[in-house]
């Protein structure tokens, strides 16, 4: 139409804009402070995917926009956090699979991390274990002590949550509990390949410190603890009611975990499950003239 017309589309939004109705823009405006409020850690992208999904017509950029000017947009601080990984052992060591992995469903490869909490009055550790495809949490555990119990808890967890087929991949760093007979016993009776990142190589595994981070940032930081009881009631209820059920990612469409995996149950071909497949980083191609194509 602004081809036919003769006037270019900026234009076009500009006098759109100016002439507006003032109910459209408040109804709009409306709505994105009560989905601001009520995902009080989603970005501008988030809140305009669920904009569209209540049937309102706007832009990403136009949400950002009337965000920034409500005072609306998040701001957040970095935190510097304690090292929990302990590569200093004589255990063995796998290489680095995970990142040859293409996916294509779910329990072909596991991440696995552990992190601190800091209580009132003491420290204690979480442990997690998430689906690399889907990016749902399957074993997690609590605990006070960082040993090898807290990370073997979480994998029995999540091997009771899935019952893999063998040849699935689990991935982790090279630390102490996760290179530790017990938990190495459990992996390879279930017939798991193991990977794990280099040492001082943290973004090897970035899904599970993806996971680690918004925890964090959407629940332990957003109120106090001071039992490890009251903190495992309030992780429960974030992952199974909030991470895994609700909250939007934007590696899956904009979907939630159960929501992906359901999607992907019911659009899948083939009922047999199989490995994930590899690919391999290749040279650059050579032209027949000596030179780079």
């Amino acid at each position: 139409m602004c081809e036919l017309a003769g006037v270019s589309r900026a234009s076009f939004y500009r006098h759109w804009e100016a002439r507006e109705p003032a109910a459209a823009e408040t109804e709009l405006r409306g709505a994105i402070q009560r989905l601001a409020l009520a995902h009080r850690y989603y970005g501008y992208r988030r809140i305009a995917v669920l904009l569209q999904r209540e049937g309102l017509v706007a832009g990403a950029k136009k949400v950002r926009r009337l965000m920034r000017q409500d005072n609306l947009l998040a701001i957040r601080r970095r935190k510097f956090l304690a090292a929990t990984t302990d590569s200093d052992h004589c255990l063995r060591v796998w290489p680095n699979l995970a990142q040859y992995l293409e996916l294509s469903d779910i329990n072909q490869l596991w991440v696995a991390d552990f992190t601190f909490v800091h209580l009132e009055e003491e420290f204690v550790y979480l442990a997690v274990v998430l689906d690399a495809y889907s990016r749902r949490v399957i074993g997690w555990s609590l605990g006070r002590a960082m040993n090898s119990d807290l990370v073997v808890r979480a994998l029995k967890k999540a091997l009771e949550e899935r019952h893999p087929i063998s040849g699935f991949v689990h991935h982790s760093d090279q630390g102490v509990q996760y290179a530790s007979i017990e938990y190495v016993d459990m992996l390879e009776r279930s017939g798991a390949v193991l990977s794990m990142s280099r040492a001082g190589c943290p973004w090897e595994n970035g899904r599970c410190e993806s996971f680690i981070k918004t925890l964090k940032q959407e629940e332990i930081d957003a109120r106090p603890y001071r039992t490890m009881e009251e903190l495992a009631a309030h992780v429960e209820e974030f992952i199974e009611r909030v991470y895994n059920s609700v909250r939007l990612h934007s590696a899956l469409a904009y979907h939630s975990p159960v929501v992906f995996e359901q999607q992907q149950s019911s659009s899948k071909q083939r009922p047999e499950w199989l490995p994930a497949s590899m690919s391999f980083l290749r040279h650059r191609e050579i032209s027949s003239d000596g030179q780079e194509p």
